[in-house]
């Protein structure tokens, strides 16, 4: 089947030195663009951290420390990666709360100002996770009746990704060929930023999701103790998360002129 898209749609896949969003990197990316005319383009790039790759992430991923010695570093194909997406909405497999997140950090670190402003994010993980409740390669068994070979490397992954989705579509008549449907019905607590430091609360108002400040308005906290905005900026917080705050303070600042 074809999916309905009134822009190109981008399913990107990352394996990275670990999980931590705003410390590990990328070593692997492969993104799968497609068109609203049912034209795909494939690119991959295999990215130097600039750190050491665990001996137990290389088990997973299969990518050594050797495998990337020789490769560029991820602000050397930023522009290059930022060019591929900056007109698409983004799909992937646990996109929203991990690939997402991290290469939004990764191109922030690049100097390569990049939001989600103006697109939609469709995470075929949690299609399939309310629908069925598996992982991936289970996913790919289950609807395409493929095994999923070569597993945890990106592009195997990304191209399994595509195909599941459209599946999804096929199989369920709840689900719509249209990709802000499918954003709505794959997102899950909505936040400000991705790592769910800053939530809305029931009136769509940015609040804290954590510390001694937890479920208040942000520009309440802001404004009553402005210290607490220098400490959040200096402390080991992602940088899109430092990104919506500084927004938000520069939004509550302009309301006041």
């Amino acid at each position: 089947m074809k999916l309905n898209l009134n822009k190109p749609i981008c399913f990107f896949d990352l394996e990275t030195t670990g999980i931590n969003i705003s410390k590990d990197r990328v070593v692997e990316i492969s993104i799968l663009k497609v068109y609203p005319d049912g034209k795909e383009e494939s690119k991959t790039w295999r990215v130097n951290p600039e750190m050491k790759i665990p001996a137990e992430v290389t088990a997973i991923h299969g990518i050594s420390n050797e495998d990337v010695a020789d490769k560029p570093t991820f602000k050397e194909i930023s522009k290059e990666v930022y060019n591929t997406i900056k007109d698409s909405d983004l799909g992937g497999f646990n996109s929203n709360r991990f690939d997402i997140p991290l290469l939004a950090e990764e191109l922030l670190r690049a100097e390569v100002d990049f939001d989600m402003k103006g697109r939609v994010s469709v995470d075929v993980q949690t299609i399939y996770h309310k629908m069925e409740q598996r992982t991936l390669s289970a996913a790919y068994k289950f609807y395409c009746d493929k095994n999923l070979d070569n597993a945890h490397s990106a592009e195997a992954d990304t191209t399994a990704t595509f195909e599941v989705l459209k599946k999804q579509i096929e199989k369920y008549d709840a689900l719509e060929n249209d990709m802000k449907f499918l954003s709505e019905f794959s997102s899950r607590k909505k936040f400000a930023d991705f790592a769910g430091f800053i939530i809305y609360n029931k009136t769509g108002e940015e609040c804290f999701s954590f510390g001694k400040h937890k479920n208040k308005k942000v520009v309440d906290v802001l404004e009553q103790e402005p210290g607490y905005f220098g400490w959040l900026l200096n402390a080991d917080f992602p940088l899109y998360t430092k990104k919506v705050l500084t927004a938000i303070k520069l939004r509550a600042f302009n309301n006041k002129l």
